[in-house]
């Protein structure tokens, strides 16, 4: 079912946590998020409606990829080229990399869970300068603003896709903190592109565990670069 009735977006209210996203702003229209703490009077929602907003530890674990939630109720259009924007209720951490996924759906969003290699990142923001024991990093501006804007790519073939946001937290040293969420997303467009192979991933297991973008200890000296995990972002363009 597409979201397309104004009268049904107000605000939901936001959760207590430091994890969770709590609504999507696709231009002028605003699509709560699931209430996970009360359940029976959350809204109707775009998102994969997950247990809670607890940190995912391990890279293998299933709730790396959508929190371990289930398919929503509802799906948002958006056009390629148009700008889908998280907003969280609450985040608390500022060393770490901001991740943005797509995955394409063979059907409809009742048989889509992201199984399989068809995970691609559309965006991403990890360390610049050359400081990890600092605030410039992609997490840092979610704390400041609560909020992470990407472009769906302009040349993305249409289709129903799910969108992951992912935060990872690095501010334990050797104790990586996952935080991802999952919506519905109706592409529309003309474009005919899809990633190459070498851009497609798995979720769970798209890194090793020991992968030098999860186990950084930002604390210790001699890091003056960071790659975040999970391979390149996808621009878009056929190869």
């Amino acid at each position: 079912m597409r979201f397309d009735t104004l009268a049904a977006l107000a605000l939901a209210p936001l959760v207590a946590g430091h994890g969770a996203v709590t609504s999507y702003q696709i231009g002028g229209t605003t699509y709560p998020g699931y209430t996970g703490f009360s359940p029976a009077s959350s809204p109707e929602t775009i998102q994969f409606q997950w247990p809670d907003y607890n940190p995912t530890m391990s890279v293998d674990d299933v709730k790396m990829r959508c929190n371990g939630g289930t398919s929503a109720d509802l799906s948002a259009p958006i056009a390629a080229g148009e700008n889908i924007t998280a907003t969280w209720g609450q985040w608390t951490h500022a060393q770490g990399p901001v991740m943005v996924w797509l995955f394409k759906c063979s059907g409809d969003f009742g048989s889509c869970q992201g199984d399989g290699q068809g995970w691609f990142k559309i965006d991403q923001m990890g360390m610049w300068g050359d400081n990890p024991n600092s605030e410039n990093w992609g997490t840092a501006i979610v704390l400041k603003t609560l909020k992470w804007s990407s472009m769906i790519p302009k040349n993305l073939a249409p289709g129903n896709y799910l969108v992951r946001h992912e935060l990872l937290a690095l501010h334990q040293a050797n104790t990586p903190q996952f935080y991802a969420e999952c919506a519905q997303l109706e592409v529309s467009g003309s474009g005919t592109a899809a990633p190459p192979s070498d851009h497609l991933y798995s979720i769970p297991t798209y890194a090793p565990q020991n992968d030098p973008g999860i186990t950084v200890d930002i604390y210790q000296g001699g890091h003056t670069s960071y790659t975040p995990p999970g391979g390149d972002v996808w621009s878009g363009f056929e190869f």
